[in-house]
């Protein structure tokens, strides 16, 4: 967790190892920093300025993206297969995961947008329409025989 602090008293930066005599400093890994010394390993962002939080791992000190990048687990997309990079959003349902693009009633191709009910059934997302339809043709058909 990283919080920015007024400074009351100089303290040691752990990136440069000077004095801070900034205004605010921050503080991550129960260390202080220049807010120009904490830094994304990867891409040099700085810290302070892209959020509250920050990751580690292997001694790397990093930002989310390149957090996710370097160490994320990746999946294939439900719908067409292919490989979902580890920073990109997804729409999840159950255990399927999907890109944004590809999260669309696999019948009819309509997007869903916030607040839309969409089902899953034998591992296809299916729209309400598409849903009901399925199941008067289902229920008409069982009726039949």
């Amino acid at each position: 967790m990283l919080s920015a602090q007024p400074d009351t008293k100089p303290k040691g930066c752990a990136g440069c190892n000077r004095k801070i005599k900034d205004r605010y400093l921050l503080k991550a890994l129960d260390k202080y920093w220049h807010e120009d010394c904490l830094k994304c390993a990867c891409c040099d962002c700085r810290l302070g300025e892209v959020g509250s939080t920050l990751y580690t791992k292997a001694n790397l000190i990093l930002c989310r993206r390149d957090y996710l990048r370097l160490f994320g687990v990746t999946g294939n997309c439900a719908a067409c297969s292919k490989l979902i990079p580890a920073f990109e959003m997804v729409m999840r349902a159950k255990d399927n995961v999907y890109h944004l693009d590809c999260f669309a009633c696999q019948l009819c191709n309509q997007r869903f947008c916030v607040g839309d009910k969409f089902f899953l059934k034998n591992n296809m997302i299916l729209c309400q329409t598409d849903y009901e339809e399925g199941l008067m043709k289902e229920g008409y058909a069982s009726q039949v025989r």
